[in-house]
């Protein structure tokens, strides 16, 4: 592992707070923590930072689907999810081998303009996802979240990462109809499979700071279990001004680190 200051380390592991709580709430966890890793070790290739972003996410991304899970006063549709998550695995595992090619340069400009579109997408529709739902869950629809959703944000997933949590809900919601929270909660178990294949392969690759991962981890674990609950006693609209406020901060960040 790199020489890194306490300092640094400090700020990581409250960021992997932060981090595990936004991505249990309304997913896009990712949004902060790989910024945070690419800020804090700006001197670590970027397969290693990717690397350890999803040694890291898995650990959150599992407490708060087993959370979830056995709080939700709606039932979580496990099956579907455990269907999707499958294909994502695959798709992320096909993302994370290309991965190992990518440069920080080339993932800056690429993770500001994820960030600015989640952004965009959380001002312009508010009231996305929360109705109850009334349509019908029909295979068409399941299959469709298998391939699109599973395949397509499960391979993002390993090759980017950022807002990956955010893009599932999104998803879920627009083709299976599922209300904000229930799709936060399906989202989860999708996450922790594509989380998993990406892991795979990065750590075949040798590019996991498994050191820092570990420690890291326990605070990404300790907010996801907490932003679970305020999801399932709160809602959404609670941390989507959070959510916008750390959108706009890291874009700010990230574009003076890439021009200046």
């Amino acid at each position: 592992m790199p020489d890194i200051s306490l300092t640094t380390v400090l700020f990581l592991c409250a960021a992997a707070l932060l981090a595990g709580w936004i991505d249990a709430v309304v997913g896009g966890g990712g949004l902060l923590l790989l910024p945070a890793l690419l800020l804090g070790v700006p001197h670590v290739p970027a397969p290693q930072v990717l690397g350890t972003n999803k040694a890291v996410a898995i650990v959150g991304t599992t407490g708060a689907a087993v959370t979830y899970v056995r709080r939700a006063p709606v039932r979580v549709p496990v099956k579907t999810a455990v269907r999707v998550g499958l294909a994502a695995l695959a798709g992320s595992m096909g993302g994370a081998f290309f991965a190992s090619g990518i440069s920080n340069e080339v993932l800056r400009p690429v993770i500001m303009v994820v960030l600015l579109g989640v952004a965009a997408f959380v001002m312009l529709r508010p009231s996305f996802g929360t109705g109850e739902t009334t349509v019908a869950v029909t295979r068409a629809r399941i299959v469709t979240a298998v391939v699109l959703v599973g395949g397509g944000i499960g391979f993002y997933d390993g090759l980017f990462g950022p807002g990956t949590g955010t893009f599932l809900v999104l998803a879920l919601t627009a083709v299976l109809h599922l209300d904000l929270v229930t799709a936060s909660a399906t989202a989860k178990i999708v996450n922790v499979c594509t989380n998993a294949g990406a892991l795979a392969m990065f750590a075949y690759q040798g590019n996991v700071l498994w050191q820092l991962a570990a420690v890291m981890a326990v605070f990404n674990l300790a907010g996801g279990m907490l932003g679970a609950r305020t999801a399932l006693r709160r809602g959404a609209e609670f941390v989507r001004g959070v959510l916008l406020v750390v959108v706009f901060s890291l874009v700010a960040k990230l574009a003076f680190d890439q021009w200046y």
